[in-house]
Order: structure tokens, then sequence, then C-alpha cells
């Protein structure tokens, strides 16, 4: 069988152009199955939300103003329904309790498990208005959903988690990832970032598919 193409999908869980993008993931791993491997990592654009928005933010409204942004910015997709609540009301001081629980999941479970409890942590944030910066929520929506919060607190615990999630941030500064959705695809050959529609992610991905490793440079 041939090996199948490798993903590296980079986000910040509070990014609300992750949320857009997740119905992309989603018909990837749908109409793709078995022929990539996608893999998910972690970069901080929301690890200091109270320095973003003071900084960035100063002058255009602050929380409120980024606000009106995130409901503007998904006023105009369906599938990525956004909480009025979200940054008004619910105002998560760090994506980075999320990554790390995200990264406990990945290690005391698996990849697939820890993709699902991804997509629910969004939803719980963005839908829901539920505070994902704080580590005892993270604990009781992950808990709901069947896990296990003692084989998730041991890798957290221990710092396991810790080296992981550290690991995909230097990796993303490395690699000079510019922003949160991310697509790095076989090996750095191609990169997408941002709101990239699904038919130019299919097309760079299925050219990849149909052209052989060898074939990738003439040089």
């Amino acid at each position: 069988m041939k090996t199948p193409l490798g993903i590296e999908y980079y986000t910040d869980i509070l990014c609300v152009w992750a949320w857009i993008a997740q119905r992309r993931i989603d018909e990837l791993n749908q109409e793709l199955g078995d022929r990539i491997h996608l893999q998910y990592h972690y970069m901080d654009v929301f690890g200091d939300v109270p320095t973003k928005m003071g900084v960035q933010w100063e002058g255009k409204g602050h929380y409120h103003g980024y606000a009106r942004h995130v409901m503007d910015s998904a006023a105009s997709f369906k599938e990525a329904p956004v909480n009025p609540k979200v940054w008004t009301e619910v105002r998560p001081a760090s994506s980075a309790n999320a990554h790390l629980a995200l990264k406990a999941v990945e290690l005391a479970y698996d990849r697939k498990q820890s993709m699902a409890s991804d997509l629910m942590l969004r939803r719980a944030f963005f839908v829901d208005a539920q505070d994902i910066g704080n580590m005892a929520v993270i604990l009781e929506l992950l808990d709901a959903q069947g896990l296990d919060s003692g084989l998730i607190r041991q890798p957290i615990q221990t710092g396991i988690a810790m080296a992981a999630l550290m690991g995909d941030y230097q990796k993303a500064k490395r690699l000079t990832i510019k922003g949160s959705p991310s697509y790095v695809i076989d090996g750095g050959r191609q990169t997408l970032y941002g709101n990239v529609g699904y038919r130019v992610i299919r097309a760079n991905i299925e050219e990849l598919l149909k052209q052989p490793m060898e074939e990738a440079s003439w040089c």
C-alpha cells in the first residue's frame, strides 16, 4: 500500500479562521481517507490574550472590537456558527491550556481521539461559549466525552504533554508558519496559509499524490 501523504495542520484553537476551516478538514478526511495522514500541531497565537487585546486591538474596541471582527469573519460560513457571547462575555485568557490538554489526550489515547477532542473543544467555545482557557472547564468537557481525566492528567503532571506542546510551538517558529490555520504538505513541499478554499487545498494535495517524491525536483 502506498504511503499516505503527510499533512501537518497548524492552528490555534481560539482562532476563528481555524474554526471556519474545520469543514474543509472534515471533507479532506472523508474524501481522501487513508491516502493522507493528517497530524494536528498547535501554535501560539492566543497564548497571551490580554496582551494581544491590549496591544493589537487597542483603539479598535478592545475585546468588543475583536468580537465584532470574529462575528463578521464567520458570518458568511453557516457551517461555522459563533455565539455572540464569544469574546464579549466569555474571554479565555490563553489557548495554551486547551493545547496542553489535547497533547495529553494524544499521549494518553491516540491521534484520532485527540482530533475528536479538538473539535469538541472548538465547538464548546465558538458555539456554546464555554471558557476553554480554564483547565477545570476543559477537563470537565473531556470527562463528559467519556475520557479518563486521571489518564489525561498523568502526561500533564510529568511534563511530557508540555514537552510535546513546546515542540509544536518551536517547530512552527522554525518553519516560519505565518498564522492559523496553516497546512504543511509532504514535509514542506507545499505550505498553504489562511482562509484557503477547499478546492485549492484539494488540488495541491491531488497533485502531490500523483507526483512521486523523486519527481519533486529536476535539479
